[in-house]
């Protein structure tokens, strides 16, 4: 399954995001600690890169994450030049208060009151932009939603003459290219319900779990991960949790106990779980790279 999802108004906010990155002086990008890479938009690097803008990514949700993973990608980030990464949850002050500082060290030439240090907040739909934003000016002045891409025009807020933001819709680019990617941002609700089908989403999740989390599925719903695969996860939870359809003579909603499954994912019941580790995500680009293309059928290119 390719999971693409590209609204029209992402369009006219990447053209904004570009004008707006001139004068800003750091791109703070929020990821997604359990899919640092995949949520991670080419476009905000091609952007920054042609401007040289140093890049803040803040690992949001890092509570969520398998804590050894996080490890290995702020590693892997702080390698990269003129990048700084770090760990955080948007909801904990004292981790929203540490960002101006960390900015203010990758634009030196800005610590001064000659002119505000301009931080431009960037990033996919639903990773909590609108919660940082929040938090870093101590109201509301953004809307927040369990739905992606509720902020859908761009904002600019003056902190103080010291520090100005630049709130920034969500943003995904128009083709993802890896299919495991389009999973990982579904499983983690990034991209728009209508995009995806959760049964089909919650499979692949629950393939993965087997694989690397079975003790967590074991904690949760009592599943051996010796003798079931990632169909049996799901019909598992449908029989455990009483998921059947109605007027079916006790058939399994499958439906019901994937949203169950993508459910505690999501809000961390399962546990702390990461997608994607720099080994892991390499790997994976090495079996696709090493895959045919594709071929297209010439009467539906």
């Amino acid at each position: 399954m390719s999971i693409q999802w590209f609204p029209g108004h992402m369009t006219s906010a990447r053209k904004k995001a570009g004008e707006t990155l001139a004068v800003a002086d750091v791109v703070v990008e929020v990821l997604d600690a359990r899919l640092p890479q995949a949520s991670s938009n080419p476009m905000i690097h091609e952007l920054r890169t042609f401007r040289q803008r140093p890049c803040l990514k803040l690992l949001n949700k890092a509570d969520l994450a398998d804590p050894e993973a996080t490890k290995a990608w702020l590693a892997h980030f702080d390698a990269q030049p003129g990048v700084k990464a770090v760990a955080i949850s948007c909801k904990k002050a004292g981790d929203v208060a540490k960002i101006p500082g960390l900015a203010q060290k990758l634009a030196p030439h800005r610590n001064d009151a000659v002119k505000p240090l301009r931080l431009m907040i960037m990033g996919i739909p639903n990773v909590g932009k609108s919660t940082l934003m929040n938090a870093l000016v101590k109201k509301k002045v953004a809307a927040v939603g369990d739905q992606p891409a509720v902020t859908k025009s761009q904002q600019r807020i003056d902190i103080s003459n010291r520090l100005t933001l630049y709130d920034t819709p969500g943003m995904l680019w128009p083709k993802i290219d890896h299919p495991i990617d389009g999973l990982m941002l579904a499983a983690s609700h990034a991209v728009g319900v209508n995009a995806y089908i959760d049964e089909e989403v919650a499979t692949w999740l629950a393939g993965f779990l087997l694989e690397h989390y079975p003790a967590l599925l074991k904690a949760r719903y009592g599943i051996d991960a010796v003798t079931t695969d990632a169909v049996g996860v799901i019909e598992t939870i449908a029989r455990k949790r009483g998921c059947l359809i109605k007027g079916r003579g006790g058939e399994f909603d499958l439906e019901k106990a994937a949203a169950i499954l993508l459910v505690d994912y999501r809000s961390g019941a399962l546990g702390r779980i990461t997608l994607e580790t720099p080994a892991l995500r390499a790997e994976r680009q090495a079996t696709l790279a090493a895959q045919p293309p594709a071929a297209v059928d010439p009467e539906n290119p």
